[in-house]
């Protein structure tokens, strides 16, 4: 069984040993592609030292998250745009909107959020987005920015069965993470009614940690607990899971 957490900031763990214990653990699991995003130009060597020291499991996209578009946010994406060309990346990510810790840079969210949009285009590259409390508006920048060549998935997707459908006609993909295992969350009763077609797995390791480890630091070998939930919604084997949602990030990040 090989299970791909499209969405993990494992490099965040810097101890050494218990980064090396995490990754064992992972493959002991069975989760044995891991595609990291960055936040900003800081995290940038974080990621590729994971990606070295794994250089056949872990695979990086760039991009600068939405809570880092700051003062200085044109500084950091020139930063990130310049490490693009000496880096093989699969993904510009994550990227989007988040409107749940400052309402105020608004603007310039959705300005940075267009222009890595633009990267992506331009090196026929998908976007891992983003969004929190910003549906409508990251909704409203992608049916802007709609062509061939955008197409990625909705990380830590949380929404309405009506917003799924949005995006899964847009052609994106829903990621999928521990909210799925959260009692009174109410995405289950979502996934259950989405095609795995459009689905993929991500734990956003060390955040969001899924059922039974709630309130603890997530961890990449944890997506075996994603995957078991959502073989449990759509009543089939987690084996099969694994098969259709790996395939599935097979077919966006082409590795």
């Amino acid at each position: 069984m090989v299970l791909t957490d499209t969405h993990t900031h494992q490099y965040y763990q810097t101890d050494l040993q218990k980064r090396s214990e995490q990754m064992q653990r992972c493959f002991d699991n069975g989760v044995t592609r891991l595609f990291l995003p960055n936040v900003d130009s800081n995290s940038i060597p974080m990621v590729f030292d994971l990606v070295n020291t794994y250089p056949e499991n872990c695979f990086p996209m760039l991009g600068l998250h939405p809570c880092d578009v700051k003062e200085n946010w044109q500084v950091e994406l020139k930063t990130i745009k310049e490490a693009i060309p000496a880096n093989k990346i699969y993904a510009i990510g994550e990227i989007g909107i988040d409107l749940y810790w400052d309402k105020s840079t608004l603007d310039i969210q959705i300005e940075a959020f267009k222009i890595q949009i633009g990267w992506a285009k331009e090196l026929k590259l998908p976007i891992v987005i983003h969004c929190r409390n910003s549906f409508d508006e990251v909704f409203q920048v992608l049916q802007e920015e709609q062509d061939e060549n955008l197409r990625g998935i909705l990380h830590c997707f949380t929404g309405n069965l009506e917003q799924a459908n949005k995006l899964i006609d847009m052609g994106f993909y829903l990621g999928i993470g521990g909210v799925v295992t959260y009692k009174n969350s109410g995405l289950d009763k979502i996934v259950e009614q989405v095609d795995l077609k459009h689905i993929v797995l991500e734990t956003d390791a060390p955040y969001l940690t899924p059922v039974p480890f709630r309130g603890k630091p997530n961890e990449s070998s944890y997506l075996t607990y994603v995957a078991e939930k959502v073989a449990d919604l759509h009543q089939m084997p987690v084996e099969k899971v694994a098969e259709i949602t790996t395939e599935n990030s097979r077919m966006i990040f082409g590795v």
